[in-house]
C-alpha cells in the first residue's frame, strides 16, 4: 500500500462526493481497502436500507485501553453556493486548503487515516469511528456506537474530532429536529367561518415556539457558557397555501430546538404537541372533522456536558498542554456516546466559523496542529499502560 501524505488523503477523501442526501459507501469502501492495505479489518454498520454505512476498525491489540478518533464521512450540500473552484477538487491557495468538508470534517478523518503507517508497536489501540448522516441529525451513529460497545474492548476516551480549532470542548447543546403538515379545509377566505386556514395554524404553532424561546431568554434555565445561553426553538422552513383569497389547505414547516445541557428537548416539543391536540386541533374540529396536524419527529440528538475531571478531558489536557476548555452551540454524537457509557470529549483541527459555507477551507497551520496531535495520541498508545 502505498502512503498518502495527509494533504494526499484529505484530497481523496473530499474528492469523493458524500452529500447527506446521497450514499457514502464509496468512500467507505476505499477507507475500508485502504486499511485492508495495513492489515486492518474495516466493520461495516449499515443503514437500513444499505445505501450508507459507518465504519469502524481496531489498529493495534484488542486490549481495554484505547482511543476513540469519531468523524463524520457527510457533508452539507453545495446547491446555490458560489464557491470560487471545484468544492470536491481540494485546492490550496494562500496557505489554505479549500473543498467541501476540509473543515468539517473530513480533514480529522484523513489526518487520522494518513497517520496509519505510523500507528506501528502499539501497546493499547486506537480506533476509528466514521459515520453517516452527522449533517442531517446524528443519525447513522447510534446504531455505530452501540456496535462498538457490544464489540470492542472498553477504550478509555473517545475524541470526536469536529473543528474546535484544537480547543478541548467539554459540552454541546441538544438538537431536536421535526417537520409538521398542518392539514387545512379550502373555503373562500370571505366565509373563514366555513374554512380552516393550515397556514394560520401552523402560525399559531410558531408563535408558540417564539414566545417559549422569549420566555427562556428572559431567565429560564440559563448556561452562561453557551452564546446565547438558552434553549432556542426555530422554525426554519415554510409552505403552502395557493391563492391569498383561499383558506389554505396545506401548510408544512420544519423546525428545531437546540437544548442546552440539563434540559431536555423532547420536553418542549411535548409541549408543543399538546398545545396542538388540546387546543387547536378542537378549534379545527369543530369546523371541518377532517383536519389536523401531524408531527414527524426526525432527529433527537441529547446536548453533551462532561465535567472537568472526566479522564478524557484530564487526557487531552495532557497531551495538547492546554487547561482551557469551552462549550459549541452546535449538536454533535458526544452526547450519543457519553449515554452508552463513553468518557468522551471534543477537540478536533479547523474552525467552525468555515464549515457549511461557499469556498470552506482548513488552514495548512491547522493541518499541522492536528497532526501534532495526533502524534501526541499515537505516542501515549505505544507507551505501557501505567
Amino acid at each position: 500500500m502505498a502512503e498518502l501524505t495527509p494533504h494526499d488523503m484529505i484530497g481523496r477523501l473530499v474528492g469523493i462526493p458524500t452529500v447527506s442526501r446521497d450514499s457514502n459507501l464509496d468512500l467507505i469502501d476505499f477507507v475500508a481497502n485502504y486499511l485492508d492495505g495495513y492489515g486492518v479489518e474495516a466493520h461495516l454498520v449499515r443503514s437500513d436500507d444499505g445505501g450508507k454505512a459507518n465504519l469502524y476498525a481496531t489498529i493495534g491489540p484488542e486490549e481495554p485501553g484505547g482511543i476513540v478518533l469519531s468523524g463524520h464521512t457527510d457533508v452539507v450540500p453545495i446547491d446555490g453556493q458560489d464557491w470560487s473552484s471545484d468544492p470536491f477538487s481540494p485546492e490550496v491557495r494562500d496557505g489554505r486548503m479549500f473543498g467541501r468538508g476540509t473543515c468539517d470534517m473530513k480533514g480529522f478523518c484523513a489526518l487520522a487515516l494518513s497517520l496509519v503507517p505510523e500507528m506501528q508497536r502499539l501497546r493499547r489501540p486506537i480506533h476509528f469511528a466514521f459515520s453517516y448522516d452527522e449533517e442531517v441529525g446524528c443519525v447513522g451513529a447510534p446504531r455505530m456506537i452501540r456496535a462498538i460497545r457490544a464489540n470492542v474492548p472498553e477504550p478509555r476516551a473517545v475524541i470526536v474530532g469536529e473543528p474546535t480549532s484544537m480547543q478541548i470542548v467539554t459540552g454541546h447543546k441538544g438538537i431536536l429536529h421535526f417537520r409538521s403538515h398542518v392539514r387545512g379545509y379550502e373555503a373562500h377566505s370571505s366565509q373563514q367561518q366555513r374554512g380552516v386556514p393550515a397556514i394560520m395554524y401552523a402560525a399559531r404553532l410558531v408563535n408558540w415556539m417564539a414566545e417559549k424561546q422569549a420566555a427562556l431568554a428572559a431567565g429560564g434555565d440559563l448556561d452562561e457558557r453557551f452564546e446565547p445561553a438558552f434553549t432556542t426553538l426555530h422554525c426554519g422552513v415554510i409552505h403552502g397555501g395557493t391563492a391569498h383569497n383561499i383558506t389554505s389547505k396545506d401548510c408544512h414547516f420544519e423546525a428545531d430546538i437546540r437544548s442546552v445541557p440539563g434540559v431536555s428537548a423532547r420536553d418542549f416539543f411535548d409541549e408543543l404537541e399538546r398545545y396542538a391536540r388540546e387546543v387547536l386541533e378542537p378549534m379545527m374540529h369543530a369546523i371541518q372533522p377532517n383536519t389536523g396536524i401531524d408531527f414527524d419527529v426526525t432527529s433527537d440528538v441529547p446536548s453533551f456536558a462532561v465535567d472537568e475531571d472526566e479522564p478524557a478531558v484530564a487526557m487531552l489536557r495532557q497531551l495538547t498542554g492546554r487547561n482551557d476548555s469551552g462549550v459549541v452551540p452546535f449538536a454533535a454524537e458526544c452526547g450519543q456516546f457519553q449515554e452508552e457509557g463513553f468518557s468522551v470529549v471534543m477537540c478536533g483541527p479547523g474552525s467552525i466559523d468555515q464549515a457549511h459555507q461557499p469556498d470552506e477551507f482548513i488552514s495548512l497551520e491547522q493541518v499541522d496542529a492536528g497532526l501534532t496531535f495526533l502524534r501526541s495520541v499515537i505516542g501515549q498508545q505505544q507507551e505501557p499502560p501505567r
